[in-house]
């Protein structure tokens, strides 16, 4: 019995390692995202954090400025979303088969 359990614990520290892991890469990753055909690009990291946000000049109308924001907002939260889904995937890889609700 108590050698099953060092093993389990040895199994967990393991899984513990390779999720801090995943983790670190996917802060490190990079996701883009534009709207407008291309008129405006959110570039964000794996920590949703926005890191670059461009704007071609072509959409800056000060008559229309609602416009620029509804395509950084759709921009902006296109590349939160991608964000969301990778993180979801990578760390949804350590929870598989474990039930463990709400643990990312």
């Amino acid at each position: 019995m108590k050698g099953n359990m060092n093993n389990m614990m040895k199994q967990m520290q393991k899984m513990q390692k390779k999720m801090m892991k995943a983790q670190e890469e996917l802060h490190e990753m990079t996701f883009e995202a534009s709207s407008g055909g291309g008129m405006v690009t959110v570039v964000a990291n794996g920590k949703k954090e926005i890191t670059d946000v461009q704007i071609s000049e072509e959409v800056v109308d000060p008559d229309d400025v609602d416009m620029l924001q509804d395509l950084i907002l759709a921009a902006t939260n296109d590349v939160l979303k991608q964000i969301e889904d990778k993180t979801n995937d990578t760390m949804g890889e350590f929870t598989k088969g474990m039930n463990m609700p709400g643990m990312f």
